[in-house]
């Protein structure tokens, strides 16, 4: 009993200490940027909107700022409820082609409607999320069933394939849709504005709860799909839930910023190596640290880069990629 309540209170220490490190990250995302502003100018112009001042807070690092928090913790959760359910140490909230989904939609949209506006993109990429992982579930049931995460894995890959194929042939064959989808695709927190985020957070906000809803099967599939049915497990039940809870976060994610990589995927395994495998605080740890890794990654672009910026997607996918490496050889990419 002593030693489970000290680990209960060390688990929470670590996620207050999460916390406060999120809040540090986002202050510094206040008050860095591609423009020099002076801390003093920058809360100036954060309280006084009317300012010079205020047109770059308000315009560019709350909207930016307030989007990485978003998005980054969407997409650590999504990732940590991907790879309990398929039990793949590997998995990435787009395997279930919910990235593919809402990149084919909006290059749907530039191809035949010319849509520019920001809201009818973060629309059209919410319903392409949504039908490509509605697919994706029925192939899945319509094959094996949905007692094994493989089914879902496998089409989910497929269908990922057969929406890019048809993503490539559109762009390839108009320059203006070519032109919208480069931007787009790249992912990126520069030149997004708040525009819309309210259907998002609906999104986001249902996806959380059906994440956390899923806390108990998750932990469950863990043991293997045997012992699952025999503590009583609804498999069925369990998958939907999950699915939805990884289809509403990626998807709101997705929406607003494009597609970005390495922070469902990392973000997981830096949590468990923190606090565990219990889904109860793998999730809200998984968040945290996908918010703060997106954040940092938006940071380091915006100063590198000079007044030209390096999209977040592109500072990922280096650091990323390398952090994961490192995981791996340390040998401390925990058996799911």
């Amino acid at each position: 009993m002593r030693r489970s309540t000290a680990l209960r209170s060390r688990r929470a220490l670590i996620l207050v200490s999460l916390l406060i490190a999120l809040g540090v990250i986002a202050l510094a995302s206040l008050m860095l940027g591609s423009n020099l502003i002076s801390p003093g100018a920058v809360l100036t112009g954060l309280f006084d909107p009317a300012r010079d001042e205020g047109a770059v807070v308000w315009g560019s690092r709350v909207p930016r700022t307030a989007l990485g928090l978003l998005v980054g913790c969407c997409l650590g959760i999504a990732g940590a409820v991907m790879q309990g359910q398929t039990r793949n140490p590997l998995a990435d909230p787009g395997i279930f082609g919910v990235s593919a989904g809402a990149t084919l939609a909006v290059v749907i949209g530039v191809y035949v409607l010319g849509t520019s506006s920001i809201l009818m993109t973060l629309w059209l990429a919410l319903a392409g999320a949504m039908v490509a992982s509605i697919l994706v579930f029925t192939v899945a049931a319509l094959g094996r069933g949905l007692s094994s995460p493989v089914p879902l894995a496998i089409a989910g890959t497929a269908v990922s394939a057969l929406l890019v194929a048809l993503t490539s042939y559109l762009v390839l064959a108009d320059e203006t849709t070519l032109a919208a989808y480069r931007i787009w695709v790249v992912g990126s927190l520069s030149g997004r504005t708040l525009t819309g985020i309210e259907g998002a957070l609906v999104f986001a906000g249902a996806g959380l709860v059906f994440a956390f809803a899923n806390v108990r099967s998750l932990d469950n599939l863990a043991l293997g799909t045997e012992l699952s049915k025999g503590l009583g497990e609804n498999l069925l039940r369990a998958r939907v839930v999950g699915l939805a809870a990884i289809t509403l976060l990626t998807a709101a994610a997705v929406a607003l910023t494009g597609p970005i990589a390495f922070v469902g995927l990392t973000a997981p395994h830096i949590a468990r190596s923190l606090v565990g495998g219990r889904h109860a605080w793998l999730l809200p740890a998984s968040g945290l640290i996908g918010a703060g890794v997106l954040l940092t990654c938006d940071i380091i672009g915006r100063l590198i880069g000079g007044t030209a910026e390096v999209p977040v997607g592109v500072v990922l996918t280096v650091v990323g990629g390398v952090a994961f490496i490192a995981i791996v050889r340390r040998g401390r990419m925990a058996t799911l």
